[in-house]
């Protein structure tokens, strides 16, 4: 039986209590507005649980065993297998054992009412949450409401793949025993992160790419780089091939591929791309279309509305958890303004209601053996938005912290240099422990700090951060 209680009143409303979700709340509470937010999972979404930090768990033994072994006086002390179990056990707790007590205390701390359940828009400003139990809830909102419901896997259109039952992100990061063998259909970042990590706990890796290389919305080295290390230790990669039909039978998977053979595992995961979290949330009811992505303004707010917000994956700007949380801290401060009635909000290009990083300073890091870390824009980007441009390569073999760190360092680094202005519009590392590097750049990219200006930032020594000097020195000839 539905029990409909009264619809309680909220300044602001939000769908989804992942990360970005989490901060939309938390930056209204901050502002002194209420603040109600639904959930039909576990509080803390897809990064806490399926996505990053499971992955970030599972790999970075991975990477300390591949360091570790680039030492002298230390690789032969490890040279055996990773303890899978104890690899497992630490993924576990770094996902609370899939339990949000702790989440949900947090936002009990700061003052948010969480709703258990599915949240569907019922109108402008009004969101409808049924419990598990049928129990129905009606909340208003007299300011905002924000979508952050984020994204799920796409799985293609295949023969047979709904009786296979293959892995997505989730199964990858969630998964209780190391298949035999495993394959992984795609060529981004979660297939490299998964192919990396499972390979190293013992798995059998075939990597199927429809298309040319690894990680292509990176410089083309860093996949490069990155497939190289992969076939080192053990993982076949495969390029230009599809996936045209799966089947499962006694438990072994069977993939056709489109030049008439076939590969068995035990598992496969596909790793082909990413679908919005709105196609059950009411958008038909305020004039939106059901499953699509939200078109936004620079404050985050869904175009044609004065009252949506769509933060997160779900707008389709940078599918990152961390640009979501950014886009959230934005979203936050627009909502706060417009709900205390400033009268001209600051979205110009840097302003404080203005997302502009999502265009202009995105940094991202791949954490495979080597890793690839990037900020900005790619060389192909910058070009394809009409500057005029300079790529500064290095190889990063050659700085005295390189050599340190690693024997037989390989890496490479890229500084996108724009011309007119000579400012950094991108930066690109592929190399062992380059991740705690990028943010250098980001602040680079995103602070637009003249070159001469940079010149002055003198880097350390002997560390990594000494390619920046490299770099520098380089464009200067």
């Amino acid at each position: 039986m539905t029990d409909m209680k009264d619809a309680k009143t909220y300044d602001v409303v939000v769908i989804g209590a992942g990360p970005v979700g989490e901060n939309v709340a938390d930056r209204a509470r901050a502002a002194g507005l209420s603040a109600a937010i639904v959930e039909s999972e576990l509080v803390g979404g897809e990064c806490s649980y399926w996505a990053c930090m499971p992955s970030k768990a599972l790999l970075r033994p991975v990477i300390a065993r591949a360091d570790a072994r680039r030492v002298p006086g230390l690789r032969q002390s490890v040279q055996g297998p990773l303890d899978a179990a104890a690899v497992l056990a630490h993924r576990d707790d770094y996902t609370s054992h899939w339990k949000d007590d702790g989440q949900v205390g947090w936002l009990e701390g700061i003052g948010v009412t969480l709703y258990r359940g599915h949240g569907r828009l019922t109108g402008p400003r009004k969101v409808t949450v049924t419990g598990t139990d049928g129990t129905e809830h009606r909340i208003e909102a007299r300011h905002a409401v924000a979508v952050c419901t984020g994204t799920r896997a796409a799985l293609p259109d295949l023969p047979g793949i709904a009786d296979v039952k293959p892995w997505t992100s989730r199964e990858a990061t969630a998964a209780e025993h190391v298949p035999g063998r495993l394959l992984v259909v795609g060529g981004g970042v979660v297939a490299v992160e998964m192919a990396t990590a499972w390979q190293a706990l013992g798995s059998d890796v075939t990597v199927l790419v429809r298309g040319g290389g690894l990680l292509p919305r990176m410089e083309p080295f860093a996949g490069e780089l990155v497939q190289e290390a992969l076939t080192e230790a053990g993982a076949e990669v495969r390029l230009g091939v599809s996936v045209t039909a799966v089947k499962r039978e006694d438990g072994t998977v069977t993939a056709t591929l489109d030049d008439g053979s076939s590969l068995r595992a035990d598992e496969i995961l596909f790793a082909t791309g990413r679908a919005p979290r709105t196609d059950d949330i009411g958008l038909e009811t305020v004039g939106l279309e059901p499953g699509s992505w939200l078109p936004v303004d620079e404050s985050l707010r869904v175009d044609g509305s004065d009252w949506l917000y769509a933060v997160g994956d779900a707008n389709h700007r940078a599918l990152l958890t961390h640009q979501g949380k950014y886009q959230a801290r934005i979203a936050g401060a627009a909502i706060a303004a417009r709900a205390q009635g400033v009268p001209l909000l600051e979205t110009d290009r840097w302003g404080a209601h203005s997302a502009t990083a999502d265009h202009a300073a995105v940094p991202q890091v791949v954490f495979t053996d080597p890793e690839a870390a990037s900020a900005g824009l790619t060389l192909a980007e910058a070009e394809a938005a009409g500057h005029r441009v300079r790529a500064v390569d290095y190889d990063m073999s050659g700085v005295a912290g390189a050599g340190l760190y690693a024997d037989g360092y390989r890496g490479r680094a890229r500084m996108i240099v724009d011309l007119d202005r000579e400012i950094v519009l991108g930066v690109t590392f592929v190399g062992p422990g380059v991740g705690e590097l990028i943010h250098s750049a980001t602040m680079a990219v995103a602070g637009e700090i003249p070159l001469d200006r940079l010149w002055h930032a003198v880097p350390a020594y002997p560390t990594i951060s000494e390619v920046w000097l490299r770099l520098l020195e380089t464009y200067r000839g």
